[in-house]
């Protein structure tokens, strides 16, 4: 077996002013031929569980090119026409070929979505282009983001789509590698994957952590359909609200062997599962105030408090202020934030030294709907360049770098300041610039839930509170949905 691999992977948010670039990709990842293979295998990512279906099942895995940048806005139509033309040429000096494995988000959007030339469905679009390249006998499988938008058109253009079943993401490979597996079974045991999707009309809330309930009963209602006969796989994408476009929303995707009734009728199933209980995936949050005084009165420490609205892993700039001015009123001490995108000050903390005490104003520099920028008297503890390696779950045996960095404290508060723009999968990088965050009494992270497969197992207490930011859900206007939205229609 002869196998191309490659992809794009971006989740576009068409809320932030964040631009996306070719440097974009350049600082996270653009990589082609065996510098893809060379980067991902012996990881926990999609391409690391291709490269370990290929040793598996011994056959030739061609890389193209891959690329994925941090989320931020839409590609431009020119840079993603010219990284989509790099993968087909690829996939074209590959031929002939007997499938191709790709690492997909599921919910990229290119251009001005407003132009003629804008996509609000980039993988549909790019799957399409696969299509035609190898032709309707040659397998196409892609592996997605659990937080996917997914269209028709890519159900239609794949023969399989294979999403992740936890959050945080932690089973990347073994995701890459059921792909893998499916595609084995397609090319040597005569498997006939038929696809159907459910669009739900619902946007999927802050209530999906798979570990807990009770997103732990979704899934377990969607692994009940994929023992049953006939079923190759199934799917559940929570959607990703940050992007306008007429596909938004949750979905589910089921692929069976050979009977396409048989998979709508059990996509239909789940989806309306799914949706009679669309009140139970929605989560009410609390400012950080609120959440603190909560959380002390019960005393279980260290406490975490999720930023969700300032998720860098969701496009946002990384800068907001607000639960930093609360530390700081409440006079919290033994706290840290992790992290504030503020290369500004970073540059001012890496000229004065380790050791130097200076006026700062932090955060909030990329926008006023981040908040405002808050005045700090610190002492410089430490400096980097950003460099560090994952320890895990997520992005296990990976290398990462945050951009020049420092961190900086503020009478017991400790602030991790950075030039990029990554949410807190572990306590890494935190480690590389002299701080545990396991010693800290409060903690900070700006992200949805990610930071969990790094830090729940030792946490007393974890609490997702909402702070103003350009990304709240409540003040943003969507005119592109093509389907009424719960919870956004039932707004009174």
């Amino acid at each position: 077996m002869r196998v191309a691999t490659g992809g794009l992977s971006h989740e576009s948010s068409t809320f932030t002013p964040v631009p996306t670039t070719i440097e974009s990709y350049r600082e996270r990842f653009l990589l082609e031929g065996d510098d893809i293979l060379n980067t991902f295998a012996g990881t926990n990512t999609p391409i690391g569980g291709f490269i370990e279906g290929a040793q598996a099942h011994d056959f030739e895995l061609v890389p193209t090119l891959f690329g994925e940048p941090q989320p931020s806005a839409p590609t431009p139509r020119p840079l993603y026409d010219e990284l989509l033309g790099r993968i087909l040429d690829g996939i074209e000096k590959a031929m002939p070929l007997d499938g191709v494995l790709l690492e997909l988000h599921g919910s990229m959007a290119v251009g001005d979505l407003d132009a003629a030339d804008g996509l609000g469905d980039a993988e549909g679009h790019l799957l399409a282009a696969v299509r035609e390249t190898v032709g309707p006998d040659v397998p196409v499988l892609a592996q997605l983001d659990i937080h996917s938008n997914v269209s028709q058109q890519m159900v239609e253009q794949a023969d399989v789509l294979i999403g992740r079943e936890t959050f945080p993401e932690i089973d990347m490979a073994a995701r890459g590698r059921e792909c893998a597996d499916v595609l084995v079974r397609v090319v040597r045991d005569g498997l006939r994957p038929t696809m159907a999707l459910h669009q739900i009309p619902m946007i999927w809330g802050q209530n999906q952590v798979t570990a807990h309930l009770p997103m732990r009963d979704a899934i377990a209602e969607l692994h009940g359909i994929e023992a049953l006969p006939g079923v190759v796989c199934g799917s559940i994408a929570t959607c990703f609200y940050l992007a306008d476009v007429p596909d938004m929303g949750a979905s589910v995707y089921v692929v069976t062997d050979d009977d396409q009734a048989l998979a709508q009728e059990y996509a239909d199933r789940l989806g309306s599962w799914i949706y009679a209980r669309r009140e139970d995936w929605q989560l009410e949050l609390s400012s950080t105030r609120s959440a603190l005084e909560e959380a002390q009165a019960v005393g279980r420490y260290p406490i975490i408090l999720a930023d969700v609205r300032d998720n860098t892993g969701g496009g946002s700039p990384g800068d907001s202020t607000g639960v930093l001015r609360t530390f700081i009123d409440m006079q919290i001490e033994d706290a840290c934030v992790l992290y504030i995108v503020d290369p500004e000050a970073v540059a001012r903390c890496q000229q004065a030294g380790v050791g130097a005490r200076l006026s700062l104003e932090v955060g909030a520099k990329s926008s006023p709907l981040q908040g405002t920028p808050v005045p700090m008297e610190v002492e410089v503890a430490a400096v980097s360049d950003g460099a560090f390696q994952y320890d895990g779950p997520m992005y296990a045996g990976l290398s990462g770098n945050m951009g020049p960095s420092a961190h900086v404290v503020q009478d017991g508060i400790h602030v991790l300041l950075v030039s990029g723009r990554e949410q807190p999968f572990d306590t890494a990088f935190s480690r590389s610039l002299g701080l545990d965050p396991r010693q800290m009494r409060y903690i900070c992270v700006k992200s949805a839930a990610h930071f969990r497969a790094g830090f729940e197992s030792w946490a007393g207490a974890i609490h997702v509170v909402s702070e103003p930011s350009l990304h709240n859900l409540d003040d943003l206007s969507f005119r592109r949905l093509g389907r009424e939205l719960y919870p956004l229609t039932t707004r009174t």
